[in-house]
């Protein structure tokens, strides 16, 4: 009996779309991701498309509004106050920006070294960051305070100052204030994912260098610094975006005062918006905060694709 043999050159027969969406790599990506997409798309898409839509609403609480297009933006556009928070959230979110990597990186470089006791100090440096904001912000309301002011007191003592500063009550010192407070929240968070950077350079890489004469300067120049750089566009891409959106610490120490010197985009968003009862003004308020946060999104996206300049070179 003759056997029929499958010629060789026939190809397999192939499976449903679905099942090679399923052996493929970014199809099981797909369905790992599926999961986080419906939790955003239900609990932040919609509050995000909500919002947008009631900008252009003159909705107020306890009254359904009607559609009145850009009338909110325009009446934003002639407010002064919507301006002075502008301000104040940009000298806000570039000076902490600014001073919390600076610290960070110090922190992390410092702590990267072969110290005594250096997990014990790692694990000292994220009490700012696991202690509840509004804890954070009484205790420096506490420390602000314009007659019981620790700062106060022993600048007093020392003979620096003769009465006791006003932090809060003065525009300029309340900025100040403010910043301080979120540095020190912000801290730990630049500094030990910095450090977790710091982890992935190999030490080879520096001993060849100080072999090679480098000085301590150099060596953080041009082989540290070049290879931490993504970790620093992402690290300083999320401090910027908690910074421009920070509430609870500027509400708690504040509320905007004085004479709306500390008011943020998100503090007048939420005031003119609740205790206000303009939901509307309030949503346009915020809605005005998304073009700042997504330039400070796309700048990080964009240069982390610049596979040169991850490595520290020219373009």
């Amino acid at each position: 009996m003759a056997m029929t043999d499958r010629p060789q050159d026939e190809a397999e027969p192939r499976g449903g779309i679905w099942s090679r969406f399923i052996e493929s790599r970014n199809g099981l990506g797909f369905l790992f991701m599926l999961p986080a997409a419906v939790f955003l798309l239900c609990f932040l898409t919609y509050p995000l498309g909500l919002g947008v839509w009631l900008g252009f609403t003159d909705t107020k609480i306890g009254r359904p509004g009607i559609f009145v297009g850009l009338e909110n933006y325009a009446w934003l556009f002639d407010d002064p106050v919507f301006w002075l928070s502008v301000f104040n959230t940009m000298v806000y979110t570039f000076v902490a920006s600014v001073l919390k990597f600076g610290l960070g990186l110090w922190l992390a470089l410092l702590l990267n070294r072969h110290l005594p006791a250096k997990n014990f100090f790692r694990a000292i440096i994220l009490l700012p960051w696991v202690v509840p904001t509004v804890l954070s912000a009484l205790a420096f309301w506490w420390i602000f305070d314009s007659q019981f002011s620790i700062i106060s007191w022993v600048l007093m003592k020392w003979g620096l100052i003769d009465a006791p500063i006003n932090f809060l009550g003065d525009p300029w010192n309340a900025r100040w204030s403010v910043i301080a407070a979120n540095v020190w929240r912000g801290i730990p968070f630049v500094a030990i994912s910095l450090l977790a950077g710091l982890q992935t350079i190999p030490q080879s890489l520096n001993e060849a260098a100080a072999i090679d004469g480098a000085t301590p300067w150099q060596r953080f120049t041009k082989v540290t610094l070049p290879l931490l750089t993504p970790i620093i566009a992402v690290v300083m891409t999320f401090s910027v975006l908690f910074t421009f959106t920070d509430f609870q610490l500027i509400y708690v120490l504040t509320r905007g005062g004085p004479v709306n010197a500390t008011h943020l985009m998100a503090t007048l968003s939420f005031q003119r918006a609740i205790p206000g009862g303009q939901l509307g003004e309030g949503a346009a308020i915020a809605v005005a905060m998304i073009p700042f946060l997504l330039a400070a999104i796309l700048f990080s996206f964009f240069g982390l694709q610049r596979r040169k300049w991850q490595q520290g070179g020219s373009d």
